[in-house]
């Protein structure tokens, strides 16, 4: 394991001081690693922090952009600079078990045919993540999962199943899947330089997803690796923007629908998912504009109150000094 350099790529932006926390589950691993940091123009002081923690850290490489490229353009950058025989992409808001990595590595190297493998990825109450293993989400199981039709999956199993397999028991072993998380990744050196970078089209979501298909077309397999544990903190930085995560999101859902199953499906079909997709994000879109609006009255109301009860002591005042006076 010692003989072979692993080249970590984390692309930040404004992942604040988990970024640091991730760096460090790194180091701790103690394993022979390069670490590639590509900043996608973060205005938070992540990287201030991180130059402030690992001063003398000789394994950390900093990529700063000037702009906000997207998360593929940025994995792609990292990947150029990187040494490793196994390129591991793992998100800044991720904590890595310190035998995760070895298991991952023993996973790709046991088959030769064996080209990207991730981990079981934790939510903070040490539940499995949805979307550490799941199928493809074809039209067809995007418009079941967008329609909530998947309790029909107890009458057609094969035809209304939820294509997140995250509600399913763990297995002992790992085992080849449709696809993984993007935010734990790890593709052999000979893997990538057959299938190439991740698909720059996409700004934000789907990028995985696109990856895992282009590599099982490849013929290369994806494999799920159970007890190779990630603690995936989701960033502030997607909640603080939702409307626009959630547009990259969808743009990246339809992208990859007219990529890779245009030719596949009926048009009708493909027109149905697409106003599928779209009428979800319009109403994602109205219910964070009402919850912003009610955010703001509720601090108006607030801010009303507080003036008036501090108004109201010097009301009292005067009004005794006239009392008295009388």
């Amino acid at each position: 394991m010692d003989s072979f350099l692993i080249s970590v790529i984390i692309v930040n932006f404004n992942a604040k001081d988990k970024l640091s926390h991730c760096v460090l589950s790194l180091i701790d691993t103690e394993l022979n690693l390069e670490i590639i940091v590509v900043d996608n123009a973060s205005t938070d002081s992540s990287i201030s922090e991180l130059s402030h923690k690992f001063p003398d850290e000789s394994r950390i490489n900093l990529l700063l952009n000037q702009e906000n490229l997207g998360f593929a353009t940025a994995c792609n950058a990292g990947a150029d600079l990187a040494k490793g025989d196994y390129l591991l992409f793992l998100n800044p808001d991720c904590k890595i078990h310190r035998q995760s990595i070895p298991k991952l590595v023993s996973c790709l190297s046991n088959d030769q045919r064996v080209g990207m493998a991730g981990g079981c990825i934790l939510n903070d109450d040490g539940s499995e993540q949805i979307g550490a293993r799941r199928l493809i989400p074809t039209p067809w199981r995007t418009l079941v999962r967008v329609c909530h039709l998947s309790f029909l999956s107890r009458i057609s199993p094969r035809l209304f199943s939820d294509f997140n397999l995250h509600q399913q028991e763990l297995p002992d072993e790992p085992v080849e899947v449709e696809a993984i998380s993007g935010a734990c990744m790890l593709v052999s050196r000979e893997a990538y330089e057959d299938v190439g970078g991740l698909d720059e089209d996409y700004f934000l979501h789907c990028e995985d997803l696109d990856w895992c298909m282009s590599f099982r077309k490849k013929n290369w397999k994806v494999m799920f690796v159970p007890d190779a544990k990630i603690s995936h903190f989701q960033g502030a930085c997607s909640r603080s923007r939702r409307v626009f995560v959630e547009w990259h999101k969808h743009k990246g859902m339809m992208i990859f629908y007219r990529k890779h199953f245009r030719h596949q499906y009926p048009g009708i079909l493909m027109w149905i998912v697409a106003c599928a997709v779209w009428f979800r994000f319009g109403l994602l879109l109205c219910y964070f504009t009402v919850r912003r609006f009610l955010r703001w009255l509720k601090a108006l109301v607030n801010h009303s109150e507080f003036k008036n009860q501090q108004l109201q002591p010097a009301n009292v005042e005067t009004h005794q000094n006239i009392s008295k006076q009388g």
